[in-house]
């Protein structure tokens, strides 16, 4: 974890109420003279202070019998209303859902999600809305295990979305609202996360991305492109879709991120994984444990799998065979459980 909870947690003016937990109001603007929560990562020059990158500080610093890896996710969340269909509409037509429930999702809440429950241990640092439906997000996903470090947008409404799981197992998203996603000056304890074995950056700004850089191990996803090619730092893998032009990483990306390894999912072709040295490899998709039942989280679920291995030291193309098994049971559960995911970690890590 990254400290006492305590830390960083305040009450909110609406939790101070009903006397319980809320989250911290983050001010808006960066400190002057170069102080604020960055101050400690980076040098006189903006960058962040040097450390060894992905493998040479794994074996610089080798795990041994150090406890659980400790990976911290740095993206976005959305308020969700999941709701299951036959099918979709077709225009003009009414569907009757089956199902319905709601909940916190979105890729930055899926990968905590997933990692609390293959490690027993995630921090996920994010920024919610000055409502009753951002404060229900944070809640939400404490109750799931999971340390939250969330940031409060004044004014904002918390980013909803919905769901449509259709019987093929496939989904569809609508989003509503304002992307809401934490930022380098939000007071979010970040120099804590120097004391992580990695990071999964979802989403951000620019300075979270430089803040995210002071840790041994850091993956990015696609999603974050623009902030993470501003942000002009390395990035030690890159996890997207060969298939997905919204998970795609192109030219410009590769250029700006230099990354050690770059990995490339094909749905049920598998996918591939390519290293800085021209080594490559392939995976084979791991079969379904069981009947499908929808894909929402999936490739959150393998990027944070991904992470967690490469921090505990595994090679990649072990890290690509568990994070395949890990997408894999994400098919057969409704979205947003998780389940049984800490078995496939101590089979395939040893806990």
């Amino acid at each position: 974890m990254l400290g006492d909870r305590r830390d960083v947690v305040q009450l909110a003016p609406a939790a101070r109420a009903r006397a319980r937990p809320g989250v911290r109001r983050a001010p808006r603007g960066r400190p002057p003279g170069g102080h604020g929560p960055l101050a400690a990562l980076l040098g006189p020059d903006g960058a962040p202070h040097a450390r060894p990158r992905g493998a040479a500080a794994l074996a610089a610093h080798p795990r041994g019998d150090a406890g659980p890896v400790t990976v911290a996710v740095v993206g976005h969340v959305e308020w969700v209303d999941f709701l299951v269909l036959p099918r979709l509409p077709r225009p003009g037509e009414i569907v009757h859902a089956t199902g319905a429930h709601e909940g916190p999702g979105g890729g930055g809440a899926m990968a905590a999600r997933a990692l609390a429950a293959l490690t027993g241990v995630a921090t996920f640092l994010c920024a919610v809305g000055d409502d009753a439906r951002g404060e229900r997000t944070a809640e939400g996903l404490r109750a799931a295990g999971i340390d939250v470090r969330a940031a409060v947008r004044a004014g904002v409404a918390q980013r909803r979305a919905v769901a449509w799981l259709t019987g093929d197992g496939d989904r569809s998203i609508t989003v509503v609202g304002e992307d809401v996603v934490p930022r380098g000056d939000d007071p979010l304890d970040w120099p804590a996360l120097a004391g992580c074995d990695g990071v999964l950056l979802m989403a951000g700004d620019a300075g979270a991305v430089r803040a995210a850089r002071a840790v041994p191990l850091l993956v990015a996803s696609p999603r974050a492109r623009g902030p993470v090619v501003a942000a002009g730092v390395a990035v030690d893998v890159l996890v997207g879709s060969a298939v997905d032009p919204l998970e795609a990483i192109d030219d410009e990306l590769l250029a700006a991120a230099r990354p050690r390894h770059v990995v490339r999912t094909e749905g049920a072709a598998g996918g591939s994984w390519r290293a800085a040295d021209g080594t490559t490899g392939r995976w084979v998709a791991t079969p379904p444990p069981g009947a499908r039942v929808d894909d929402y989280g999936c490739g959150d679920a393998f990027a944070a799998a991904l992470t967690a291995a490469l921090a505990a030291g595994r090679p990649i193309a072990d890290a690509c065979a568990l994070a395949a098994r890990v997408g894999a049971a994400l098919l057969c559960q409704r979205a947003p459980a998780v389940g049984g995911l800490g078995a496939l970690w101590v089979a395939h890590c040893g806990g």
